[in-house]
């Protein structure tokens, strides 16, 4: 085993360890996409490349962060969110690293490849389709979400020229409707910024 190896066993067993001490869990199932395998980027071969993205609301405060690793898999994303009310909220990985209420300055979800939106369309999923968070009433939900096919710095990158950002939606994600999955309006955003 390897010190890269080592380092993500860790990370992985403390993320998962601190969140089951104080909060609701989710482990939610990274759909893979429905590109062929000879589309996804190489996997990275240097010391791992890590970001955050501080979540904030549309009046500024502190909602969530999100950490971010490159693996041999693609962006494992580990984070908390409070503070957004019981309910189901569609959450994605958005184009532009830019997050000015009401938070289009986004842009589009993360797209290189072209695809529709969804893990249910025959023509999806983009890039930066995430699993939906169901937050609880009170209390922070954790999380822990592994997304494929895309690099922090290479191919498929998220920290290119024009950055990404993560933005949570008022409602859920149908996972079918191109091009945001009916999830309604963005009401948090976090640009993601490399450590």
């Amino acid at each position: 085993m390897n010190a890269r190896t080592i380092r993500f066993a860790a990370l992985s067993l403390a993320a998962t360890s601190l969140a089951c001490t104080k909060s609701q869990v989710q482990h939610a199932p990274s759909p893979s996409p429905s590109a062929p395998a000879a589309s996804l980027p190489t996997p990275p071969t240097m010391a791992a490349t890590t970001a955050i993205a501080t979540i904030r609301d549309g009046a500024g405060r502190t909602v969530g962060t999100v950490n971010l690793i490159d693996t041999y898999s693609g962006v494992l994303l580990t984070g908390a969110v409070n503070d957004l009310g019981l309910g189901v909220h569609g959450i994605h990985v958005h184009a532009v690293g830019k997050c000015e209420a009401p938070f289009t300055s986004a842009g589009p979800h993360f797209n290189p490849m072209n695809r529709q939106h969804g893990f249910r369309n025959a023509m999806g999923p983009h890039l930066g389709d995430l699993p939906n968070l169901d937050t609880p009433a009170a209390g922070a939900l954790r999380f822990e979400v592994l997304l494929p096919g895309v690099t922090l710095k290479g191919t498929n990158a998220l920290l290119d020229a024009d950055g990404a950002a993560i933005v949570i939606h008022a409602t859920k994600d149908d996972y079918t409707t191109d091009p945001s999955g009916n999830s309604g309006g963005r009401i948090a955003c976090g640009v993601i910024t490399a450590r």
